[in-house]
């Protein structure tokens, strides 16, 4: 391929925060600890599970690893069983997916989400696209905004990782997304339905409101 999408997943191509906020509180409850209103789960999203659990643990506790721990594994065991209860396409995302393939270029997805929770997701929301990487946090992994996620799909794309600029998108809904795109020396487009408001994402080179307007950005930006 010469051409390559990446996606970001939750608050981009899926809307997920109603089963993370049931995950986060159901463990936080059986803790004891105080729970979250959707809004405020929004807003702690992105950077990963861990540390998705230490924004919502009383901010004193937050740097107990060992209470982190424990709170990660009852909501991983939660969220693994309950993922796609109220998880969701954004409308029209499957359909511009399809289209993009058929013009020839390669799809990713790119998330901080832990990697067994993006595979599946990945498989249940769009089990008619074949994405050239489906790629979450793993151990050992750096979390975006490293570019080593987008350079990562490339290589599962057999791209040349020298030919990303022009080459070579993120779409994403946050500032971690769009300084990702950044540090890799590509076109970011920022996404204005998801997980943060769009005016936060001071990084994006280019900002839009639609699924119509994502998939023509999209185009302009590689030259299709």
């Amino acid at each position: 391929m010469e051409k390559l999408a990446i996606f970001d997943l939750d608050g981009t191509l899926i809307d997920s925060i109603g089963d993370l906020s049931c995950a986060v509180n159901h463990a936080l409850e059986l803790r004891g600890f105080p729970t979250h209103s959707v809004s405020e789960c929004r807003m702690m999203v992105g950077h990963g599970v861990r540390n998705l659990i230490k924004k919502a643990l009383p901010e004193a506790l937050s740097d107990n690893e060992e209470l982190v721990d424990d709170i990660l594994e009852l909501f991983t065991g939660y969220y693994t069983e309950h993922i796609d209860v109220l998880t969701a396409p954004y409308s029209g995302i499957a359909d511009m997916l399809a289209r993009l393939s058929g013009k020839g270029i390669a799809l990713a997805i790119a998330s901080n989400k832990f990697q067994s929770g993006t595979e599946k997701l990945a498989e249940i929301m769009f089990p008619g696209i074949g994405f050239a990487a489906v790629l979450g946090n793993r151990p050992g992994w750096p979390l975006k905004p490293s570019p080593e996620i987008v350079f990562k799909a490339m290589d599962a794309a057999g791209m040349d990782r020298s030919k990303a600029p022009g080459n070579v998108v993120m779409c994403g809904d946050s500032e971690t997304d769009m300084s990702t795109a950044k540090n890799a020396g590509i076109c970011g487009i920022g996404v204005g339905w998801g997980f943060r408001p769009l005016p936060s994402l001071v990084s994006a080179s280019v900002k839009v409101n639609t699924v119509t307007e994502l998939e023509a950005a999209i185009l302009q930006a590689l030259g299709v």
